[in-house]
């Protein structure tokens, strides 16, 4: 990546006082805990510094990488700029039974302040280790909820550099996708409709939702949740472990011995052990079930 191109961004890192760092090592950053350098991270804080940032990145032609919490994310290495879309992009507002919050924003933390203004909605979603922009970009969900069941509207930056708001319908929102995920769009902010509730039952049920993630899932090691979506008609635990493959490893990798729906890094592991693992799994699902998964996590090495 030429020299030129990110002088201009750390000019405009320092114009803002924000972070800006190159060779920057992702792993610390994702919650798999795998990750090599970026050619240059930088972390704005505010939406005319992230306005900036993607302006000069699209008119350069220099390649980006929007990050949230890293929580469904399996990254090698990145030679252009990881846009961190981080907390100072993620204060939440209430009016009424909406909210608005910053994409930023931990997912959790805005169900709990949900939680305390007595709206109820979000309780399934809670315990989702995700931003809110995250959350919305791959149409997060459990337990019978998704975003989409809530979202009406968001903020965002076009390719063009314009701020312009979407519907939901729009968003095109489904199983674990959202049109973002093509129309290069880079969420600002999410605009939700809630319910009024009582705040103990909330709580009750935020509780129970986070009780049920320690029995079931792997919480103690580093993972991207799911590994896989589900496929039609199938659960992609149910028949991995009916395959054989609960608990095999390739390197530091594993299938969860807890939940076999997780591939989980149990100490060391590389991207090339999970890859090698995810991919054996496919294979032999394939072969033996006949069923072709597809991985949920985001996957990235350039």
């Amino acid at each position: 990546m030429s020299e030129h191109f990110f002088s201009a961004l750390e000019k405009i890192g320092e114009k803002h006082k924000c972070v800006c760092e190159r060779g920057f090592v992702l792993a610390p950053l994702t919650t798999m805990q795998i990750g090599g350098e970026c050619g240059l991270f930088i972390e704005p804080n505010t939406e005319e510094c992230l306005c900036e940032v993607l302006n000069v990145c699209r008119s350069e032609g220099i390649p980006f990488f929007l990050l949230g919490k890293g929580s469904n994310l399996l990254i090698k290495r990145f030679s252009g700029v990881v846009i961190k879309i981080g907390s100072a992009l993620g204060g939440f507002e209430f009016d009424g039974e909406r909210v608005t919050a910053g994409a930023g924003g931990s997912l959790a933390a805005l169900c709990s302040a949900a939680a305390n203004e007595g709206l109820s909605g979000m309780e399934c979603l809670y315990g989702i280790p995700g931003s809110v922009g995250g959350a919305l970009y791959m149409n997060a969900g459990a337990y019978g909820a998704e975003m989409k069941d809530i979202v009406r509207s968001a903020r965002c930056i076009d390719t063009s550099g314009n701020i312009v708001e979407l519907t939901a319908v729009e968003m095109e929102l489904s199983y674990r996708h959202s049109a973002f995920s093509e129309n290069g769009y880079c969420i600002l902010s999410v605009t939700m409709e809630l319910k009024r509730g009582n705040t103990d039952e909330i709580k009750a049920k935020m509780s129970e939702v986070v009780q049920k993630r320690r029995d079931k899932q792997p919480l103690e090691y580093p993972s991207c949740g799911s590994t896989f979506k589900r496929p039609d008609g199938y659960f992609a635990a149910a028949l991995i472990e009916e395959c054989g493959l609960k608990g095999h490893s390739v390197g530091g990798a594993q299938v969860s011995e807890k939940h076999s729906g997780f591939v989980i890094n149990r100490g060391g592991a590389t991207f090339e052990d999970v890859m090698a693992l995810v991919n054996y799994i496919k294979k032999v699902v394939r072969e033996q079930k006949g069923v072709e998964l597809e991985c949920e996590m985001l996957i990235v090495d350039k």
